[in-house]
């Protein structure tokens, strides 16, 4: 199932060609259900619980033999293993940091393959969003950047993230848009016709 319907992706495509008929800056937006499928953090915490659940049990002498508790062990590793794989689980199991690290990247590899750094003038403008990690990130190139410094996007940043938090994504992307729109058309202004990358919502698998 898409994260956005085809009538709200069709909606964010408009708004980008909104915004780009009055500034040089190519838009382009990124709607990734996920940075990583985190199958390790699930391994590792059904490891650490089969360890720690036979000590425990250790405590009543009596109740299991050596060769019962290593089944346990066992099950108690195989049974989480495939809890903690459920997609709701495993995110609540990533710590923060690691959850908008994975999710950095994949926005900076997203930057790269869009070819947002090729763009004439260096226009460029990445908004990547990541719902699982409830991430949101605006990359611009060096012709952005010059004008307008990170600063700037912080305050829109943390509007759209309030609003993937909520299960408001499309609100959060077209206000995103028109909000961006707003500093490009001044620092950065249409000079001329063009239209180098795409403006429809790229939805990673």
């Amino acid at each position: 199932m898409a994260l956005l319907s085809e009538d709200e992706q069709r909606q964010v495509s408009d708004a980008i060609q909104r915004v780009e008929r009055d500034t040089d800056a190519e838009l382009v937006t990124v709607l990734a259900p996920k940075a990583d499928n985190y199958a390790y953090i699930s391994l590792l915490w059904a490891g650490l619980l089969a360890l720690v659940v036979p000590g425990a049990v250790n405590y009543f002498p009596g109740w299991f033999s050596a060769w019962e508790l290593t089944l346990v062990q066992w099950a108690t590793f195989i049974v989480l293993g495939l809890v903690f794989r459920r997609p709701a689980i495993t995110t609540r199991l990533v710590p923060r940091p690691v959850r908008h690290w994975r999710a950095a990247n994949l926005a900076r590899r997203q930057f790269l393959e869009q070819k947002l750094h090729h763009t004439e003038g260096g226009t460029g403008m990445l908004i990547f969003v990541s719902e699982a990690e409830r991430y949101v990130e605006i990359l611009v190139d060096r012709g952005i950047s010059a004008r307008l410094d990170d600063a700037t996007w912080q305050a829109i940043v943390a509007a759209f993230t309030a609003h993937v938090q909520k299960g408001e994504t499309l609100r959060g992307f077209l206000e995103c848009i028109e909000a961006c729109g707003e500093h490009l058309k001044e620092q950065v202004p249409a000079t001329h016709e063009r239209n180098e990358l795409p403006n429809h919502l790229i939805v990673l698998d």
